[in-house]
């Protein structure tokens, strides 16, 4: 079942296998350990996404309608590595970060961890999930990794403020560089970065925008109505 405003939306169907060509052809050192990934079809045949034992050879894209607007995905073979919204500007910015962490491009096509998170985005939308259970790659400084730790602490329904985040890593005063962290997510609502807030209780900023950041914490509460708007 799909929650109000969040439809399926095509999946493309080429590019993929181009790309792996073409990156394989450069005579790289990427290309000498190969481990099977995910399927991926062109021109009515089934090719094996070829991946690294360390990472992609690509990370394979997909967008998706939801009730927030159009969310671009990620994945590679460890899990996903990007959900965003489509903010040009932002998603640019994530987009470039994440291609210099893992050295490889983004191209849109299937994989397995889409289609697994794209069903438990249906149920969360839909108030049925609390969980997120697919496998997240998040490439970043050892700091960020443990804001982004400590974020998945949050439990749902519940925020907690910059400061309390610092001190959950053990960094008290560090909350203005906890807060770059929280803002340099890549993998938003599951990565729940929507659930740090100002002291004083109010949302304050948001990558997705003030707007979505509010949604998500009265989805969390129980009193998100559909559709949303800014």
């Amino acid at each position: 079942m799909v929650a109000p405003g969040f439809k399926a939306v095509p999946r493309p169907s080429e590019g993929l296998a181009a790309a792996v060509r073409k990156h394989c052809a450069r005579g790289s050192r990427r290309c000498t350990r190969w481990i099977s990934g995910g399927e991926f079809a062109e021109g009515g045949h089934s090719l094996r996404a070829m991946v690294r034992s360390r990472d992609a050879v690509v990370i394979a894209t997909r967008v998706i309608a939801s009730p927030l607007g159009p969310l671009l995905l990620g994945a590679v073979a460890g899990g996903i590595c990007l959900l965003e919204f489509q903010d040009p500007a932002r998603l640019e910015r994530q987009q470039n970060a994440l291609r210099r962490w893992l050295g490889v491009p983004s191209v849109p096509g299937n994989h397995p961890h889409l289609e697994r998170i794209e069903s438990e985005l249906a149920d969360y939308f839909s108030g049925k999930r609390r969980r997120f259970t697919v496998p997240v790659v998040a490439p970043g400084t050892a700091f960020q990794k443990c804001i982004w730790d400590a974020l998945a602490g949050i439990p749902y329904g519940t925020t907690c403020s910059y400061a309390e985040l610092a001190g959950r890593i053990g960094r008290p005063g560090a909350q203005r560089a906890a807060g770059t962290a929280n803002g340099a997510n890549r993998v938003a609502i599951v990565v729940p970065c929507h659930r740090v807030v100002n002291a004083d209780g109010r949302p304050g900023g948001y990558g997705g925008g003030p707007w979505r950041k509010q949604w998500l914490l009265d989805l969390e509460r129980g009193s998100s109505q559909f559709p949303p708007g800014p």
